[in-house]
């Protein structure tokens, strides 16, 4: 027995040494007590109740983003007497070159990415082309157009993106796929068919713009489909809204300068100063927001919050401008947006790669309502 008490006096200090050597690995003095099991319970829970907040207020700012660049797109070209649709295009490209420049290289918002060729140049001018017309023709039929209409006719941008890409890239869909986008164009034709404000100049403007965009899209996953050449939605934004303000300009001043210089000289208020740099910062935070909103969520959820957006801003416009609605209307809508959920679904589950109907941070999408 005191043998054994003897050995029990010699092994203590050695327990106690090898209790300092762990806490020295966990970064804990000998002193300080590890945290308990709850504690990193505690800590994960605050990281993700922070996570979950930036996701809130991502999506949040993404939807009063986009809706509100609608909703002044409209005051202005329909109730200010601001019916300039190229102008107000070019107000917004300009803005968004400025403030790019801004976020990106003083701020740092994402690494500044330099054009690796002049090749790779030269397809974001293009890219930046198509860009600069879906935002006019966008903008054209709303001065028309209710805001709801539009956004029915924009739903149908999953149909332009299938024919662009059979068209251009012979990429064939499973006839499943095909078969969902039936309600997506039989939607919008009840929809047209029932609209009390119809108008056609609006109306060929909205289905332009619609193909415009679908075009975009398509040329830019065959123009910048290497790796080398991919590049963030917000650096693309950096060089495409330059080039398309340079388009623009020119034809603002051509089509509409006189009659913009005589609102200049005769009519312009300060109220409509601030609106016009309102829908500008706006127009930017648009593509803003929706880089943070596809950096915090997976493509899937950014393709559900998508499609209620577009609901959404319907609702919205509905209630702020007073637009007569229909049953028949609503009815055809809700069948396009069944059939782009369901298209949606379908190509989720093809084995064709999602970045072809995805966005992620690297695809560069950019939101054309701007």
């Amino acid at each position: 027995r005191r043998g054994a008490r003897r050995c029990m006096r010699a092994a203590a200090p050695g327990d106690g040494d090898e209790s300092a050597d762990a806490l020295a690995g966990t970064g804990q003095s000998a002193g300080t007590p590890a945290p308990l099991p709850g504690d990193w319970a505690a800590l994960h829970g605050v990281t993700m109740a922070v996570g979950g907040l930036n996701t809130v207020l991502a999506v949040a700012a993404w939807y009063a983003s986009n809706i509100g660049v609608l909703l002044l797109n409209k005051m202005l070209l329909s109730y200010h007497g601001f019916k300039f649709p190229v102008t107000l295009t070019a107000i917004h490209m300009i803005a968004c070159s400025v403030m790019s420049y801004i976020a990106i290289d003083l701020f740092k918002v994402v690494p500044p990415a330099k054009a690796r060729s002049r090749q790779q140049l030269s397809k974001i001018v293009v890219l930046g082309s198509f860009f600069c017309l879906a935002v006019v023709l966008g903008n054209v039929s709303l001065k028309f157009i209710p805001v709801s209409f539009n956004q029915a006719i924009g739903a149908t941008t999953p149909f332009f993106t299938a024919v662009m890409a059979f068209v251009l890239q012979r990429r064939r869909e499973g006839w499943v796929t095909y078969l969902t986008l039936v309600p997506v164009v039989l939607g919008v034709m009840i929809a047209t068919q029932a609209e009390p404000s119809f108008n056609m100049i609006g109306f060929v403007a909205a289905v332009m713009a619609t193909a415009a965009r679908a075009l975009k899209s398509v040329l830019q996953g065959a123009l910048l489909s290497n790796d080398s050449e991919k590049i963030d939605s917000q650096n693309l934004l950096r060089y495409m809204a330059p080039t398309a303000a340079c388009l623009l300009v020119p034809v603002a001043l051509i089509v509409e300068g006189k009659q913009f210089m005589e609102l200049v000289t005769n009519d312009m208020s300060v109220g409509l100063g601030l609106l016009l740099l309102l829908n500008a910062s706006v127009a930017y935070f648009v593509n803003l927001t929706n880089f943070l909103v596809t950096k915090f969520t997976s493509p899937l959820t950014l393709q559900v919050l998508g499609n209620a957006k577009g609901a959404v801003a319907v609702v919205v416009s509905v209630a702020v401008f007073g637009n007569p609605v229909t049953v028949a209307g609503i009815v055809g809508y809700g069948i396009t947006i069944l059939g782009v959920v369901a298209y949606s679904e379908q190509r989720r589950k093809s084995a064709l790669p999602a970045s072809a109907i995805q966005s992620s941070p690297q695809s560069g999408k950019l939101s054309s309502v701007v």
